[in-house]
């Protein structure tokens, strides 16, 4: 029964003009964006990107009359302002729900008996909050309660399953797509780099450099005194071993990514050698993933100042090829990265941050064209 169903189905879409293009935007087109492989062809998204930069209101009649809603229930400065930012570029109305702060407070799991200072549970909330917009966006992070919770992505796919409406993740307990995407952007603006202008708030000196015909690109752990998500590495490494560098992860045994992940990437214990030879430096402390030490989940492993070597200075950039270097902040001075290194010309941190209004734009763009 399941070959005639299929041959009368696309019997009647080659029929159908009307038909096809929706059948067509189901199968093709992005309603959910969580990893690298929802973005499709990466060489494409990266000329979507910089056609973008170029002219950012190109696209602008393409959220005339939509609305998104941004959903916040932990903190932001840059992925509020710069998807806030990327939606008005488009012409979208945009409502931004801080869920902590004038909201009821929430209840997320199911069975509970709501007897306690929870009002409303998230089930009938979500689609209540999709009735009023046309895209979601869900920023939650990971509450270390629970390892299975937290990388089954039980607030997100909740979103996803019950709203009705394309959903994006603005980070959420394991990743942190619109940030790789832009650290993406920004590597392939500055790998062919060769001359590097003094640091336009800091000063310093001009750099010349060759660079390596494929970018070496290293993701270095560094400490920190409390314990952070692993979305971000998560993202990056994800992001990294489908673009076209060589890429390096290097940490302190006990913080192994999660090998979906962190996939074929090699990975180095000994920080000064995966800096040897760099083009690029990407700092960012992560708890314990319980990767190799399960009962450690989310936890700062021994005694955070007993790691401070592990802090990127000078010593550390003096072995690579005159690496740029980058973080997604903020940023916690003298703990992951020393004021020398991210006042030097060859920090990318603030062009970093603002190509998040990019990478946001071009993923708004491409779930418009998806429900348009």
């Amino acid at each position: 029964m399941f070959f005639p169903f299929i041959s009368f189905l696309f019997a009647v879409l080659l029929k159908n003009d009307y038909l096809c293009m929706k059948f067509c935007k189901i199968l093709f087109f992005m309603r959910v964006f969580q990893n690298v492989a929802d973005l499709g062809d990466l060489k494409q998204a990266l000329s979507e990107a910089f056609e973008i930069k170029a002219n950012r209101y190109k696209y602008q009649e393409l959220g005339k009359n939509k609305t998104a809603m941004l959903i916040f229930f932990n903190n932001s400065l840059r992925t509020r302002l710069s998807t806030q930012k990327a939606a008005m570029n488009l012409g979208m109305n945009v409502i931004v729900l801080d869920v902590n702060q004038g909201a009821w407070k929430l209840e997320t799991e199911r069975g509970v008996i709501m007897e306690g200072d929870k009002s409303e549970h998230l089930l009938e909330a979500i689609p209540v909050m999709g009735s009023y917009c046309d895209i979601i966006g869900v920023r939650s992070f990971a509450r270390f309660e629970s390892r299975s919770d937290d990388y089954e992505e039980k607030i997100l796919n909740q979103f996803i399953k019950y709203s009705g409406k394309p959903v994006f993740f603005m980070e959420s307990a394991t990743v942190h797509p619109l940030q790789a995407f832009a650290d993406l952007i920004t590597i392939e603006e500055y790998k062919n780099c060769t001359h590097v202008e003094p640091n336009p708030l800091f000063g310093g000196v001009a750099i010349d450099r060759v660079p390596n015909k494929r970018p070496k690109v290293v993701l270095s752990w560094a400490p920190h005194p409390k314990a952070l998500p692993q979305a971000v590495p998560n993202s990056f490494a994800e992001w990294m071993n489908a673009a076209d560098v060589d890429f390096v992860i290097t940490h302190p045994e006990g913080y192994e990514l999660d090998p979906k992940f962190a996939g074929n990437a090699q990975v180095e214990y000994d920080q000064m050698k995966a800096f040897e030879g760099a083009d690029f430096i990407y700092a960012k402390n992560w708890s314990c993933p319980g990767v190799t030490r399960p009962n450690d989940y989310g936890k700062v492993l021994g005694d955070y100042h007993d790691y401070s070597a592990w802090t990127v200075g000078e010593r550390q950039m003096a072995v690579t090829n005159k690496a740029f270097f980058m973080h997604c902040l903020p940023v916690r001075r003298n703990m992951i990265v020393t004021d020398d290194v991210i006042e030097a010309p060859t920090s990318l941190v603030i062009p970093e941050a603002a190509n998040r209004e990019i990478s946001a734009t071009v993923v708004l763009k491409r779930m418009l064209e998806a429900i348009k």
